[in-house]
């Protein structure tokens, strides 16, 4: 027999009655009945029973150890018979009658509790990791996140793309984001960057003529942490294709997304074709240019109505509205929560009117309409009875983001909001430029590798905040699973781009030497899409946290509580990397 096992945790069933077997894996619980003692076993492949008689050997051995110690076991398969099937675990039919105990790694004192989840805080979860991810949902996420991971290559393979590696000590980028910085030891005073994404590299694959071109790509970026976004760094399915247009890139992605969620949503359904909603329409109906499609409700944009209203509160202002049906057995309190929300987003109040079964408008701020207000409005928002109209007045962003996250509150509270879908989405056309509005400056808005639509006679004769780019996000459930772009493949376009963002001809020479030579010596054109592996394997997981899904993720402050990073160098070895350290004042 094996020095430690015959066979796991989750093989033994029925038909093995009778055998004699040898398991090993960690105490994961312990119960005394009468002195008879049943302990739980689980190793990675499931959970077996065991039990052992008063006065056995085994019964004294087991009713001393800790949980969490590791075991091995060796006793008979034996029925646990019909009244005492556990139907909750594959061997729930049988129990092992425990002969003989050997302690393989004795546990120490537990920080929190393994065989539940008992709400022990992130930090203390992320300092004991190893310990966290024994427990039972953490296991099922990394195992969930490890088949989504092989699907995909295998996927990715079968629509014709190549598996290719990237450098990851490369030059910085600006991506948009802070690099990391990694000092050069033989180059004194110099520095290599982490990649915030394998964007030029994966370009020059295409000039190099590969093609199709996917890896699982680790991505490195210097920002704060988020619900949905890692600090430090992060995975991504980064791909790249030649000869291509938007629609060709949209294809596979949209095949493989399909293919993904229908294969590990548990049975969600998914939403095909993803519709293509140009980026200036997500904005004015959702609020929002990752648009959550399972609220089923849109905002309408009625700030000319109130233009030269006698509402003093709305006159010279943005003003969107949501009407939403079926309200009309709603209480008070159904109103009220929801200006505590829009309070909660940020907004001074919410506005509100209902329509009365003889199409009156009633509710605070009724009395302020005009008749012809009224009349506008019922026009524009086919309000009936049942109706109520909720408003949210304002700067332009700021009262999209607010009404943008109203309107999905506002669907999951009234039954217009579906539950146990993936509903995707493209959005397209986004400006291929933007304003700071504290510098005036005039910025790049996505990547800066865009292609312009119109080319180099968009960027001479538009107002560069009318130009818009071949640039593009996939979003599911009002989650950005990614962006991607038609990519800039003439070097006086891309020349021509950067000037307007106000970077120097010369500077841009310099910065992006390798990608502008390349160019000069035949671009095909290509583009692509990188879509977050940690963000999809969060919407299949129904997690609400990315760091749920990641085996050894950083903390939000961007600290490895486990391995004690980031840490200090020695004198010694910042000498050798020519390295001073200079420390922020109270520091």
């Amino acid at each position: 027999m094996h020095r430690y096992r015959s066979h796991t945790c989750g093989e033994l069933r029925a038909s093995d009655v009778g055998t004699d077997v040898r398991l090993s894996g960690w105490l994961h619980n312990r119960r005394d009945l009468g002195g008879i003692l049943f302990i739980d076993l689980r190793d990675h492949h499931g959970v077996t029973q065991l039990v052992a008689r008063p006065g056995t050997a085994a019964a004294e051995a087991l009713d001393k150890l800790s949980k969490e110690t590791v075991l091995r076991v060796d006793g008979r398969v034996v029925s646990r018979g019909a009244d005492n099937v556990n139907p909750d675990l594959p061997t729930g039919e049988i129990e092992i009658e425990a002969a003989e105990v050997e302690v393989l790694g004795e546990a120490a004192p537990l920080p929190f509790t393994v065989n539940a989840d008992d709400g022990v805080n992130e930090e203390r979860r992320l300092e004991y990791r190893f310990l966290d991810l024994r427990r039972a949902r953490m296991h099922r996420n990394i195992m969930l996140r490890t088949a989504v991971i092989s699907a995909i290559r295998n996927k990715m393979t079968a629509l014709g793309f190549t598996e290719m590696a990237t450098p990851i000590l490369t030059a910085t980028s600006p991506e948009g984001a802070r690099d990391f910085v990694v000092p050069s030891r033989i180059h004194p005073g110099r520095f290599y960057a982490l990649p915030q994404a394998p964007q030029q590299f994966k370009q020059l694959l295409m000039i190099a003529g590969f093609d199709r071109y996917f890896q699982i790509a680790p991505c490195f970026r210097d920002e704060d942490a988020r619900a949905d976004r890692s600090p430090g760094e992060f995975y991504q399915l980064d791909l790249e294709m030649s000869f291509v247009e938007q629609e060709d890139i949209f294809q596979p992605v949209e095949k493989l997304m399909t293919e993904l969620f229908e294969e590990f949503g548990g049975g969600r359904h998914v939403s095909s074709p993803f519709p293509r909603i140009p980026y200036r329409e997500a904005m004015e109906k959702y609020g929002s240019d990752k648009p959550d499609l399972r609220a089923e409700l849109e905002l309408v944009d009625v700030s000319d109505v109130f233009a030269s209203s006698g509402f003093n509160a709305f006159a010279g202002r943005h003003v969107r509205a949501l009407p939403v049906a079926g309200v009309q057995d709603q209480p008070r309190r159904f109103f009220d929560q929801l200006g505590e929300y829009a309070v909660e987003q940020g907004a001074k109040g919410l506005a509100w009117v209902r329509v009365g079964e003889d199409g009156a408008l009633s509710g605070p701020i009724a009395k302020f309409l005009t008749e012809k207000d009224v009349a506008e409005l019922t026009r524009r928002l086919a309000l009936a009875p049942g109706h109520a109209v909720f408003f949210g007045a304002g700067e332009y962003a700021e009262v999209s983001r607010i009404m943008g996250a109203v309107r999905v509150e506002a669907a999951r509270r009234s039954g217009h909001f579906t539950e146990d879908v993936f509903r995707f989405c493209w959005v397209v056309d986004f400006p291929m430029y933007e304003k700071d509005e504290d510098t005036g400056r005039i910025d790049f808005s996505h990547n800066p590798f865009s292609m312009p639509q119109g080319g180099l006679d968009a960027l001479r004769t538009q107002d560069p905040l009318d130009v818009l780019a071949w640039q593009y996000d996939i979003v599911c459930n009002g989650v950005e699973l990614s962006s991607g772009a038609i990519r800039n493949h003439e070097p006086e376009i891309m020349l021509s781009a950067f000037e307007i963002a106000g970077y120097e001809r010369a500077d841009v020479e310099r910065d992006f030497a390798g990608m502008l030579r390349a160019l000069r010596f035949g671009a095909p054109p290509h583009g692509g899409i990188a879509p977050g592996v940690d963000r999809i394997v969060m919407l299949l997981a129904d997690e609400p946290n990315i760091r749920e899904t990641i085996a050894f993720p950083l903390n939000g402050n961007a600290q490895d509580l486990m391995m004690g990073a980031p840490s200090e160098l020695t004198e010694a070895r910042l000498r050798e990397l020519h390295l001073g350290v200079r420390r922020p004042s109270g520091a």
